[in-house]
């Protein structure tokens, strides 16, 4: 397995319900963000993808499991490691954490896409070969 990428997340009001707990939905927002910033880490900017590569990600799949709830302004860390690649999709493994305890954790395989059709197609060789040679945060 890659390393673990994270990145914090504070938890603002409007990330909460009534009771001031995270709403369960915004786990898959903190997880987006997660991946979006492994890719920006790595090199790549998903408009930059669009324009250059003609390819786009989209969430195929999602399994959650909620463990604790976070609360209104806690600082949390978001977490995205690659756990599997494929030809055309990739498999996260992604916490939520606060202070090393895990809140929310999951699996998120994203699937590569033609911009154009949105039929599935290969991931970007220079992707890739990060992907493959370890060279991914």
């Amino acid at each position: 397995m890659k390393a673990v990428f994270s990145i914090p997340i504070r938890v603002y009001y409007e990330d909460t319900d009534a009771g001031n707990v995270v709403y369960y939905a915004n786990y898959l927002k903190f997880m987006e963000r997660a991946r979006t910033e492994w890719l920006r880490a790595l090199g790549f900017e998903q408009d930059e993808l669009s324009r250059r590569d003609g390819i786009l990600f989209a969430v195929r799949s999602v399994k959650l499991d909620f463990l604790k709830p976070a609360r209104f302004n806690d600082l949390l860390q978001a977490t995205a490691q690659v756990a599997k690649r494929g030809n055309a999709s990739i498999t996260f493994a992604q916490q939520i954490r606060r202070e090393g305890l895990t809140l929310c954790e999951g699996e998120v395989k994203v699937a590569c896409l033609d911009a154009a059709t949105f039929a599935p197609c290969p991931l970007p060789p220079r992707l890739r070969a990060q992907l493959d040679d370890g060279e991914a945060p």
